[in-house]
């Protein structure tokens, strides 16, 4: 017991910034491997099945938190509003993996990076937020960025139109948390998320049902666990530190994509999706740079 504890008060005495880096860097580990265990199943269970375990046992994670906080926490002003964010959400859950099973990591990662274009659009729409020359700035870099993966000229994969579909209603889905977090707790919208969430997978997922096996059974609990774990490390680090500071971290999770991609598919990504990443990139840390002077 000793040494855990020894190990505990090193990592509080860190600075934020040198926690909130190394948490971001195993967020992005942690959503990769959950990519690449999905890329597993995809083999026999249909990537709607996949999203369906993955929203229920995130679902069934939030349960020990409601317990806790009893049956009053499930009290809430904005129903329509829960609905709507669970609906978008679990649209999202299903572009996720569906882009992860049809499309080299690198690329399913790229486009998913584009929900900060469309999050600034929903923002000035439905928060209130103004437009200004870095935030357009930013919208018409990464629509480029995005042209270069996509050549439309060469024929546009359809799959890659799923992603950015997922990308937008990722977006829309950050939007509503916006909204919804001025009244409600986190265990509320959390537990009201993975509700919707769940019976919105588990109707497109009957129709391609397969049982799954024991060992499919085990790598669905582990795509569960790791999203959890990247969802966990992530809050962590952005309350360690500024966003600002975050996001080159963030960003290395292309690398890493691009890694294991290769080490268990093979894929090896084009010159047009390390292009178009590029400006993609570029793109949001200027604007998450631009930001960070103005608020100062």
């Amino acid at each position: 017991m000793i040494v855990p504890s020894r190990l505990l008060a090193r990592w509080d005495a860190l600075p934020g910034h040198v926690r909130g880096g190394v948490l971001t860097l195993g967020s992005g580990v942690a959503a990769t491997l959950m990519a690449v265990t999905a890329r597993f199943l995809g083999d026999r269970i249909h990537a709607t099945e996949v999203a369906f375990f993955r929203a229920a046992f995130g679902w069934l994670s939030v349960m020990p938190f409601v317990i806790a906080a009893g049956p009053r926490i499930l009290r809430t002003q904005r129903p329509g509003q829960h609905l709507v964010r669970g609906v978008f959400g679990g649209i999202s859950m299903l572009s996720l993996f569906y882009s992860i099973m049809h499309l080299p990591l690198a690329d399913a990662t790229t486009y998913s990076f584009t929900r900060g274009m469309f999050l600034i659009v929903l923002a000035a729409l439905f928060l209130g937020e103004p437009f200004r020359f870095a935030r357009v700035f930013a919208i018409v870099a990464g629509f480029a960025g995005m042209l270069v993966m996509l050549r439309p000229q060469m024929g546009v994969q359809p799959a890659a139109l799923v992603a950015l579909g997922g990308a937008f209603f990722t977006a829309f889905s950050v939007a509503s948390v916006k909204l919804l977090m001025r009244t409600e707790s986190p265990v509320t919208v959390m537990f009201y998320f993975g509700l919707c969430s769940t019976l919105l997978t588990l109707v497109p997922a009957l129709f391609v049902w397969v049982t799954p096996n024991p060992w499919e059974m085990a790598l669905m609990l582990l795509v569960g666990a790791l999203g959890a774990l990247n969802q966990t490390l992530f809050l962590r680090a952005y309350r360690a530190t500024d966003a600002t500071v975050l996001a080159p971290f963030e960003y290395t999770q292309l690398l890493t994509a691009a890694l294991f991609g290769y080490l268990f598919f093979g894929d090896v990504p084009g010159p047009y999706t390390w292009i178009g990443a590029g400006i993609i990139v570029a793109a949001n840390l200027a604007l998450t740079y631009w930001e960070s002077r103005r608020k100062r």
